[in-house]
C-alpha cells in the first residue's frame, strides 16, 4: 500500500524548499497566506435595507448547512442536509458562538454567513468558513459580515486576521505575507 508523507512549509524558507526537493518530495499545492492588520482602519458598508446581522446563538443549523452548501456553488437544492457537522463545529474548542456572523434576508434566509476563531494566546482570528448564496451576491454582504467579525475578534484583543486567498479579500484590505506550500512524497 502506497502512502503519502506531507510537509508544510511557506515560499520563504529556500533551504527546507532544497532539502524536500533533494530528499524526494514534490511541490503539489501553494497559496498565497493573506491577513489583515488591525492597526488599519474597517471598511464601512450599509446593510441592504430589510438584511439583519445575527451572531451564532441560538441559530437555525439546517438554514446555516443550506447558506453554505449553495454559498459554495453547489446544486440549488441541496440533499437532505444532516447538520451534526456544523453543530460540532459550534461546539468545537475556541469555538465562540458569538463570533459567527450571518446575514439574513429580509426572507429569513441565511444570505451570508461566515466562522470566526479567535487565538488568545497568540492574538490572531482565522475565517472559516464564509461563503454568500449566489443570489444574494454583490451586495457587499461578505464585507459586512466579516468586517463585523473582525471587529468583535479586535474586541477581544486580536492584533490580525487571517483570510483567504481569492482577490475578494485583498479588494477589503488584506495583504499577502507569504506563499504557504505543501510538499508530498510518495513512501
Amino acid at each position: 500500500m502506497k502512502t503519502v508523507s506531507g510537509s508544510w512549509i511557506t515560499g520563504k524558507e529556500p533551504v527546507k524548499q532544497s532539502l524536500l526537493h533533494d530528499n524526494g518530495y514534490t511541490l503539489i499545492y501553494s497559496e498565497p497566506v493573506k491577513v489583515f492588520t488591525y492597526d488599519k482602519p474597517f471598511l464601512t458598508r450599509l446593510l441592504p435595507g430589510g438584511f439583519t446581522l445575527i451572531n451564532g446563538i441560538d441559530i437555525d443549523y439546517a438554514k446555516l448547512a443550506e447558506c453554505f452548501w449553495r454559498g459554495f456553488d453547489h446544486d440549488e437544492v441541496p440533499p437532505e442536509v444532516n447538520i451534526d457537522g456544523n453543530i460540532f463545529s459550534s461546539n468545537a474548542p475556541r469555538a465562540d458562538k458569538k463570533l459567527t456572523t450571518i446575514a439574513v434576508a429580509p426572507n429569513g434566509e441565511y444570505a451570508c454567513a461566515l466562522g470566526m476563531w479567535f487565538d488568545a494566546q497568540n492574538k490572531y482570528a482565522y475565517l472559516e468558513p464564509l461563503a454568500t448564496v449566489p443570489k444574494y451576491r454583490r451586495l457587499g454582504l461578505a464585507t459586512i459580515c466579516l468586517t463585523e467579525a473582525m471587529k468583535k475578534t479586535k474586541a477581544l484583543g486580536a492584533q490580525y486576521c487571517f483570510g483567504g486567498g481569492r482577490e475578494f479579500y485583498t479588494a477589503i484590505g488584506f495583504e499577502t505575507v507569504c506563499v504557504r506550500e505543501l510538499w508530498h512524497k510518495a513512501l
